[in-house]
């Protein structure tokens, strides 16, 4: 597993992370402690040792069980939670109050002394705008309960805004073959400020797995279904903004026209990410063991050739754009 440096004043970081949504059982079918502790064991057996969570997965419950597994290894774990999505908070009563209760409560569930990095989580943009927030942010690290602070967000126009925030580490953004604006539009910028990449919805919603078919389905309480066109929150979330359908037909293209024959979908969605230098660390989900192995393993592979960087870009021009549904 390589390292990368996640922003000019921030640590290394697995280039390959794991996304810890599932361990609070939100969507989806629910993991036990056992199966989330197999998923966080190989994660570190492979070299992964960076997680992401938030104060609202599970309501606690993913970074409690982080927490626990943390007692259980030796390994250097960088853990990353947020804050703004709870209802403490959003949509509309952020204070300064309410952000040093939750990350004193997040601190508590980690059972660390200080978090290793605060994301704010898709916060409304007149709060980003306002940017008071951020001086609440650098008043808890000056105190020590955070050592780093960033954001995660959903738009260009909600990252170049952080962007312009002294002290802000990291932007978490969705990224992928499907939502190639950034190349051009956010990752130069942010290189050039020093601010770290963290990349959620690496394979799209699982899209890019190539695993799924037109006939397809996902259960009620999966955000696969519930949020497909964007009924609860961003559609970018769920997809990557596209219809399900035209997704499945992309990635069809994608397999007959542009997936080399040594690559699978996957090796070939991961690994175009980590061929952005702007990138610090990719973060998947895991639902098994095994979908932590092949994920690590990308990391030790060749970058694509440019032949094939080339199409992908043309497809994204060409057939993707225009079809993404949503803040972009």
């Amino acid at each position: 597993m390589q390292k990368r440096l996640l922003g000019i004043h921030g640590f290394k970081v697995s280039e390959v992370g794991l996304g810890c949504w599932q361990l609070g059982a939100d969507w989806g079918e629910s993991l036990s402690q056992t199966t989330s502790f197999n998923i966080l064991n190989e994660a570190v057996k492979n070299g992964i040792t960076f997680f992401d969570t938030a104060d609202v997965y599970g309501n606690g419950k993913s970074e409690t069980t982080i927490g626990e597994f943390l007692k259980t290894t030796e390994t250097p774990i960088r853990v990353a939670t947020k804050f703004g999505r709870a209802a403490n908070a959003f949509p509309d009563k952020y204070t300064k109050a309410i952000l040093r209760e939750s990350v004193e409560a997040s601190i508590e569930r980690l059972d660390v002394e200080s978090l290793d990095l605060l994301q704010l989580h898709c916060i409304p943009i007149q709060y980003l705008k306002d940017g008071a927030i951020f001086d609440w942010l650098r008043e808890l690290k000056a105190e020590g309960l955070i050592k780093h602070f960033g954001a995660s967000v959903e738009t260009v126009e909600e990252g170049l805004i952080c962007l312009e925030q002294p002290g802000l580490l990291s932007l978490q953004v969705i990224f992928n073959i499907f939502r190639q604006k950034l190349v051009t539009e956010l990752l130069p910028q942010a290189q050039a400020k020093g601010v770290g990449i963290i990349v959620r919805l690496p394979l799209a919603s699982g899209l890019l797995s190539g695993k799924f078919t037109k006939d397809t389905t996902f259960s009620e309480n999966d955000h696969r279904n519930y949020n497909k066109n964007g009924e609860a929150f961003n559609v970018g979330e769920t997809f990557a903004g596209l219809p399900f359908q035209t997704g499945i037909d992309l990635v069809e293209t994608i397999k007959t026209n542009i997936l080399p024959s040594s690559l699978t979908m996957v090796q070939l969605a991961l690994r175009w990410l980590l061929d952005h230098p702007a990138v610090s660390s990719i973060i998947p989900g895991a639902s098994a063991p095994n979908q932590v192995i092949s994920n690590a393993a990308v990391s030790s592979l060749e970058s694509l050739s440019a032949e094939t960087h080339h199409a992908l870009t043309q497809l994204y021009n060409t057939q993707i754009h225009n079809q993404i549904r949503g803040g972009y």
